[in-house]
């Protein structure tokens, strides 16, 4: 596996938005919980389906730390690489990001009012 991959639940609206976002910038391979392969599964913590995961050959990032990696990864640039830089920076940065991470999946229905696409898996099925 020499690309990374952003591993998402390609059942979420929000999610989706985010992913196709990231993948839109970057150089990321999206990969929807319902295409994983049984080598990717095996790389993935047990309750994967609580979170994204950014996949490289050497290591798996898993919730916010899944989404700093995207943003690194991102062609955004500027403030938003210089942002996540400087807060990794700390140590209590890794505890307030997972907070907000969880945050935001637990309130990602009322967020969806407002990034949202149509998810992969919903798009086959309103096709047939």
């Amino acid at each position: 596996m020499s690309e990374a991959i952003l591993v998402y639940d390609d059942d979420c609206g929000f999610c989706t938005w985010w992913a196709e976002f990231f993948a839109a910038r970057s150089n990321l391979r999206l990969v929807g919980f319902r295409d994983l392969t049984d080598e990717l599964r095996e790389r993935l913590p047990d309750d994967y389906e609580e979170c994204a995961h950014l996949v490289t050959d050497d290591e798996v990032s898993s919730c916010g730390a899944a989404v700093d990696e995207a943003l690194l990864r991102a062609d955004i640039g500027g403030p938003v690489d210089d942002v996540v830089t400087f807060l990794q920076q700390f140590d209590d940065y890794e505890q307030y990001r997972e907070r907000a991470y969880r945050w935001i999946a637990n309130n990602r229905d009322r967020l969806g009012t407002y990034l949202s696409t149509t998810p992969p898996t919903r798009r086959e099925s309103s096709d047939s």
